[in-house]
């Protein structure tokens, strides 16, 4: 990739209520940054829902917190695809880890989905993309980039059994919308506006907030909440590499002329229109096929970014096998696409118990495709991983302690391994690191990972100034 991105996933938690225990979410915190097992815990309050205690920095580089009673673990700094996968998936394999070793399999269940069916509730997986503050934010470039993060639901919607009312309309916040029904998106019926500074409640498919964690001159992160949690390797890299390649195509202005009418009435139409047609009204009163506008960006992407390298040549490749299955044979993205490998497991599901999309049971099912343990979950069992992007036990393993080597990711969890054997009280954050009597040292480059000003710290941090008598 051509840039830096990360992922933070919030994990629904089925467990029994036991009055009087710790609740499942907070053990598993617990365990995770228990002795300083796999990172360091924030002993200083962050924000004010946030307290001491809340959360952590992991060894990896990424973060692990309560957030809304969401057990919510983030990736570090990825600058390559399978960086990506690679820390997000080692992240439910420790989960599952640490559920296993506190003797808990039996009765709590962690899910990467996006919807509480009973409540109609929803929590996010949001994604992080580095753009440099070079980017041409014009009308037309922002409304091309609308348009595209709209319609990619088509290649990596989750999928989901039922509805839930749109917050404008639905007054009463738990009552669920129609159930007999099968959905491209998890997200869609929660998504209010097009553009939106906030994360709750106004929900926005392009989050205008201005919060870099990085040298503000230089570079902006785009946050977005509007995409599903993916549980298919093949969904999931769609998603951020495309994605990815829509903000390549901004920062040399070339992204196509094209906009949506209206982008969040399209985003729930076609969530709710799993058979097609996938029609969608342009801003210029024109009617085209989603597919024809999705094909249209993968035809400036492949023009200008083909032969750029191995993993941009796989990506093109794997999106217009993609388009072409959309535009014609569906099931040939079984296995790789969620929401089309979730809605022919549950059709055939359908066909076999004589029942309907509005039966309990299947929401039910749901939530074990998404399951986090490989065991029991429904979407991993029909995994179709191309080689290039699978990855074996043992290298999710050996993610839990080790950063990727080429952001600023691999500096953090020197700097906070360092911290750990002096015992020094510390302040952590993504772009800052700090220690108890001294100045603490600003990481604003996410690419650089032998910044001169980390080294001349850790000098400090190993040899403070003796205090005057």
């Amino acid at each position: 990739m051509n840039r830096i991105v990360g992922l933070e996933t919030e994990y629904g938690c089925l467990a029994p209520n036991l009055p009087g225990s710790p609740g499942a979410v907070s053990r598993v915190r617990d365990w995770i940054f228990a002795r300083q097992r796999y990172g360091l815990i924030d002993v200083h309050q962050r924000d004010w829902d946030e307290p001491a205690g809340n959360g952590g920095f992991l060894f990896n580089g990424g973060r692990a917190y309560v957030d809304m009673g969401h057990l919510e673990l983030c990736t570090p700094e990825c600058l390559s695809l399978l960086d990506v996968l690679r820390y997000d998936q080692s992240g439910d394999a420790m989960i599952c880890q640490a559920v296993q070793e506190m003797g808990m399999g039996d009765e709590v269940s962690f899910i990467r989905n996006n919807v509480d069916h009973y409540s109609g509730a929803t929590f996010g997986c949001h994604e992080n993309y580095l753009v440099r503050r070079s980017a041409q934010l014009t009308e037309g470039n922002v409304l091309s980039l609308l348009t595209f993060l709209t319609l990619r639901v088509l290649l990596c919607g989750a999928g989901r059994v039922g509805s839930t009312v749109a917050a404008e309309t639905r007054g009463d916040l738990t009552r669920p919308g129609e159930s007999n029904l099968f959905q491209i998106s998890q997200r869609a019926d929660y998504i209010n506006n097009d553009l939106f500074e906030w994360v709750q409640f106004n929900r926005a498919i392009i989050n205008t907030r201005d919060e870099p964690l990085a040298d503000a001159r230089r570079y902006r992160r785009l946050h977005l909440l509007h995409g599903d949690a993916n549980v298919l390797p093949y969904s999931l890299l769609l998603k951020v590499g495309t994605t990815s390649l829509a903000l390549d195509l901004l920062e040399i202005d070339h992204l196509p002329n094209l906009s949506l009418a209206d982008s969040v009435q399209t985003f729930r139409s076609l969530s709710h229109s799993p058979e097609g047609p996938w029609d969608v009204l342009l801003s210029d009163g024109r009617t085209l096929g989603a597919v024809e506008v999705l094909a249209a960006y993968w035809e400036v992407a492949q023009a200008e970014f083909r032969g750029r390298d191995a993993e941009t040549d796989f990506l093109l490749s794997a999106w217009k096998q993609t388009i072409d299955a959309l535009a014609g044979d569906q099931s040939a993205m079984v296995g790789k696409v969620d929401w089309i490998t979730k809605r022919w497991l549950f059709g055939q599901f359908i066909e076999q118990e004589g029942i309907d999309w509005g039966h309990a049971w299947l929401k039910a099912q749901d939530l074990e495709y998404h399951h986090v343990d490989p065991a029991r979950s429904l979407g991993l069992a029909l995994a179709q991983t191309p080689p290039e992007w699978f990855l074996g036990e043992d290298q999710l393993r050996e993610a839990f302690l080790k950063p990727p080597e080429n952001t600023r990711a691999a500096v953090r969890s020197r700097l906070m391994k360092e911290l750990q054997s002096v015992g020094a009280s510390y302040y952590l954050d993504w772009e800052v690191i700090g220690a108890e009597g001294g100045n603490p040292v600003q990481l604003l480059n996410p690419f650089e990972i032998n910044p001169p000003e980390a080294e001349e710290w850790l000098t400090r941090l190993k040899n403070p100034r003796p205090r005057p008598a």
